[in-house]
């Protein structure tokens, strides 16, 4: 799997996964900012997203988890400091567990590590709306999630850009990434991850909600928690000052 990539910046490695049905680009505006930090920042279009190959499978997380084993193997990547939201998230937990010792820190940003009873249904049920009428009819029912109402009012330059990202995720990557993600189960692994993690969650967040973020912190003994405050899933874009200050303070704390 030959994952499209980008890299800027100079100095120790920081990683970043982006959410279901977005791409590299999702990350913008913290990339800059940690290329002006001194840290040399890698983005990737999960597989079935962006401009990564889009398989028409059923993927897993331990896939998910390979694919970016193998982008490390091809950069030359041993240690990174690793920033994941939803999907990103896990697909973080997955990689720390199935190898541990390569990630120097982790932020764990609006997403969780098991799914709630009925998960199946529900992706499987978004899995045959994008099938049978394209990406478009999911448009709008994901921006109310990921979004506050204030928010989606206000800027609607933001909805249109997000919008279109959603739209142009293929419906097989799209479908094959919902099945990875309705199978996570790694809860009660989650004590095995020994690197600082930071547990962030938007606190409006409905898809991965605080309840979720708190599993997770509780189950990973010495980590940080932060709930900010109008938010909701995508809380890097939404409240981008509040995310940005602690992702770069967190990053000091730990450099």
């Amino acid at each position: 799997m030959k994952l499209n990539y980008t890299i800027e910046g100079n100095g120790p490695w920081v990683t970043m996964s982006h959410s279901l049905a977005c791409n590299l680009s999702m990350w913008d505006e913290q990339a800059a900012l940690l290329v002006s930090e001194g840290y040399q920042v890698l983005r990737f279009d999960t597989r079935g997203h962006g401009r990564s190959p889009a398989p028409d499978a059923l993927y897993t997380l331990d896939e998910l988890a390979e694919d970016v084993y193998e982008l490390f193997a091809t950069l030359g990547i041993t240690r990174t400091h690793w920033v994941g939201l939803s999907m990103g998230g896990m697909i973080g937990e997955t990689y720390a567990l199935n190898h541990p010792g390569v990630f120097q820190t982790m932020v764990l940003a609006d997403t969780t590590s098991r799914r709630p009873d009925g998960a199946d249904k529900m992706w499987g049920d978004r899995m045959q709306l994008a099938r049978e009428h394209g990406m478009e009819a999911l448009v709008e029912s994901t921006l109310a999630r990921w979004f506050t109402e204030p928010y989606r009012k206000a800027r609607p330059d933001v909805m249109a850009r997000i919008g279109a990202d959603i739209r142009a995720t293929p419906v097989p990557g799209f479908a094959g990434c919902c099945h990875a993600i309705s199978k996570v189960d790694l809860l009660e692994r989650l004590p095995e991850i020994r690197c600082p993690v930071y547990v962030i969650v938007g606190e409006h967040d409905h898809g991965t909600p605080p309840e979720m973020a708190r599993q997770i912190h509780e189950n990973l003994p010495g980590s940080e928690l932060l709930v900010i405050p109008s938010a909701a899933h995508l809380s890097n874009v939404e409240q981008p000052e509040i995310f940005n200050r602690a992702l770069v303070d967190f990053l000091r704390r730990h450099r």
